[in-house]
């Protein structure tokens, strides 16, 4: 059933889990988030980014898929970066946008924010920003560093924007990890007392599972996952044509997405959302 990411999030706030939201972009990845989510019985949020296609195509398949399942199902326009694909993504029948302004001053990232925040909730269409700025994990420890969110700040920025749910920056990172991630869990306990809507991990991917799981429990209720079941996908891949003499472009396409299907059950059941829809 397609639903809006607020009800997902609130819910998941309220049980104390994660919702896994994977990146996605054509037919088959579509099929394997679903199939994982039906088969845990989970609630899944369908991430797709402006760079992975034509939006339209995009969102009239997505809704499609989504509609016709029996577990809670929200699209998500990724990393949003302009007004304009964040009017796109709602006109493509997305149920949440992510507004990510967070190279912004603050100032600036709360006037664009609270600007979409309000055609978007006229719409009943979420809203998720990003406060602090999560960058790749090639970057240095130090530049992380630089971007963790402000507790006091985001206080501020949920009160004046009306945002559904906020991404935070405790020292995740896109991509693959350049050195080894470390999460300020003192900093998440102080942002989860301050502010009372559903908490976003981005930069899932690499972190570890005991990262994940402590992050979890500490009040994040979304994680982004995509490198992760990337890998898993193109590692399956590798094993089909290392195991078949004879190789199809139609049964590779199976085998790798299966294994990024595997991957993300696995995330499903760390995150404890399993049996939630």
């Amino acid at each position: 059933m397609l639903v809006a990411m607020k009800k997902i999030l609130d819910k998941a706030k309220e049980g104390g889990y994660a919702v896994a939201a994977p990146n996605v972009w054509d037919e088959y990845s579509i099929r394997m988030a679903l199939e994982a989510a039906e088969e845990e019985n989970a609630p899944v949020i369908l991430d797709f980014a402006e760079l992975m296609g034509d939006i339209y195509i995009f969102g009239e398949m997505a809704v499609a898929f989504a509609k016709k399942s029996p577990v809670p199902v929200a699209i998500n326009l990724d990393h949003g970066c302009s007004f304009e694909i964040a009017m796109k993504a709602i006109r493509a029948g997305f149920t949440s946008v992510m507004i990510d302004r967070s190279t912004l001053p603050f100032d600036e990232n709360v006037r664009q924010v609270k600007e979409i925040t309000r055609i978007a909730h006229a719409l009943g269409v979420s809203v998720e920003a990003e406060l602090g700025h999560v960058g790749l994990g090639t970057e240095s420890d130090e530049e992380r560093n630089a971007g963790l969110t402000h507790v006091d700040e985001a206080k501020d920025f949920v009160e004046q924007t009306g945002v559904d749910c906020l991404a935070v920056a405790i020292g995740t990172a896109h991509g693959v990890y350049k050195g080894t991630p470390h999460l300020d869990y003192d900093m998440l306990e102080e942002i989860r007392k301050a502010v009372d809507v559903p908490l976003v991990l981005h930069g899932g991917s690499g972190t570890g599972d005991e990262a994940l799981r402590k992050a979890v429990r500490g009040g994040i209720c979304k994680v982004n996952i995509f490198t992760d079941l990337s890998i898993a996908g193109c590692e399956s891949l590798k094993a089909y044509m290392a195991e078949n003499e004879t190789i199809n472009l139609f049964s590779a396409c199976n085998a790798a997405f299966a294994g990024y299907k595997k991957k993300l059950i696995h995330y499903m059941r760390l995150f404890d959302s399993s049996n939630k829809a």
